[in-house]
């Protein structure tokens, strides 16, 4: 085999052992990982990832349709999906809470740890739209209460994202239990 393909070979090797390494790495503890330990599971350099990826920002976006929008963005379809305005807004923040409860990295894309990764951003516009739409769907049905808007339901999920971020871990059952506080406490008065 010549020499430059055995480092092409390689390279892509290296490549796929670092996205694995990384997708494992984010899922499990956010983007903020450091590199180091993203190296240390692919069996590569920091630098190496550097070569490969530019750094953080585009090691971020090689792997974050498998980290973070597929499940969001199933998460977003499947609500609209939902005929009643209720059943759909309690449902999305349902899911999108044990998302932000499974996935670290959805907090720190809700919280745009790196903007300048526009990938990230493309990520939160998309879902800045669609708690607009849903939100203002519900409040028209009745389903929501009046008074709550669209940056009522983006300020819980950041506040439920720093608190998951740098507070301690609720168990689940605590979790699940605040969120029905919080569906219960917002809803319209067709909803009661």
């Amino acid at each position: 085999m010549p020499v430059e393909s055995r480092l092409r070979a390689d390279a892509r090797r290296n490549s796929e052992q670092i996205r694995t390494a990384a997708i494992g790495a984010f899922q499990g503890r956010g983007l903020t990982v450091p590199l180091e330990e993203v190296a240390k599971a692919a069996g590569v350099s920091k630098a190496t990832i550097f070569n490969r990826f530019g750094g953080r920002i585009g090691l971020i976006e090689a792997v974050i349709e498998e980290v973070v929008a597929t499940e969001l963005f199933a998460v977003i379809d499947h609500a609209r999906a939902i005929d009643d305005t209720g059943e759909r807004i309690a449902y999305y923040l349902t899911a999108l809470r044990d998302l932000q409860y499974r996935q670290p990295a959805v907090n720190d894309v809700l919280l745009q740890t790196y903007p300048n990764s526009p990938q990230l951003m493309e990520i939160c516009r998309v879902g800045g739209e669609a708690n607009e739409e849903f939100v203002a769907a519900a409040r028209a049905s009745g389903a929501l209460r009046p008074e709550f808007t669209a940056g009522d339901l983006h300020a819980f999920v950041v506040d439920t994202a720093l608190a998951l971020k740098h507070g301690e871990r609720p168990p689940q059952d605590a979790y699940d239990r605040r969120t029905t506080y919080f569906l219960d406490g917002i809803r319209g008065p067709r909803s009661r």
